[in-house]
């Protein structure tokens, strides 16, 4: 009967564990800084046009969820759309995202994005831009910065076991090289 109880126990805890592992949520946070000297093309706008993009993309495994928030002032006219973007800075890409449209400064939303967004934003491979009439292609732009990682499976090496020189003084069990 012993024998019994720890192997039941034994498999409650293996399943407590991966129902907990299978749990976890990995968050991460963007910023980008939105100006007309960074849009591509250069558009014609005020110098006074600027704006903040900020994010946080939740990640169960599952599903990936991002909230957004946009800001801006001092754009040519009305912002007629919002959106993300796929490419790296200097270049134009196409819209991984709508935002808004029309778009008020300090509206936020919530939408479930694909794998292939939340890669590229993870890679820094996305940005967020603002539309207007006058400036169609885009106004103010601002390149998509991961600024804090929460929860997410770490990118780094595993420390690798050492094991001293024969005659060294050290001793014979296996220990980690930091």
């Amino acid at each position: 009967m012993p024998k019994f109880v720890l192997l039941v126990a034994a498999a409650a805890v293996t399943l407590v564990a991966a129902a907990v592992a299978g749990s976890t949520k990995a968050t991460y946070t963007y910023k980008a800084v939105l100006a007309a000297g960074t849009e591509i093309p250069k558009p014609k706008a005020p110098a006074s046009a600027k704006g903040l993009f900020t994010a946080t993309v939740t990640d169960s495994g599952t599903s990936r969820i991002v909230k957004w928030k946009l800001t801006f002032t001092g754009l040519s006219g009305k912002a007629v759309a919002a959106h993300i973007h796929k490419g790296k800075a200097g270049s134009a890409g196409g819209v991984l995202l709508p935002l808004c449209g029309p778009c008020t400064s300090g509206q936020s939303g919530q939408a479930t994005i694909s794998r292939d967004v939340a890669d590229a934003l993870e890679r820094g491979l996305a940005y967020a831009n603002v539309h207007t009439v006058k400036n169609a292609a885009g106004e103010i732009r601002g390149q998509a910065k991961l600024v804090k990682r929460v929860g997410a499976p770490s990118t780094e090496p595993e420390p690798t076991p050492t094991t001293p020189a024969p005659g060294s003084g050290g001793s014979d069990a296996p220990g980690y090289g930091y």
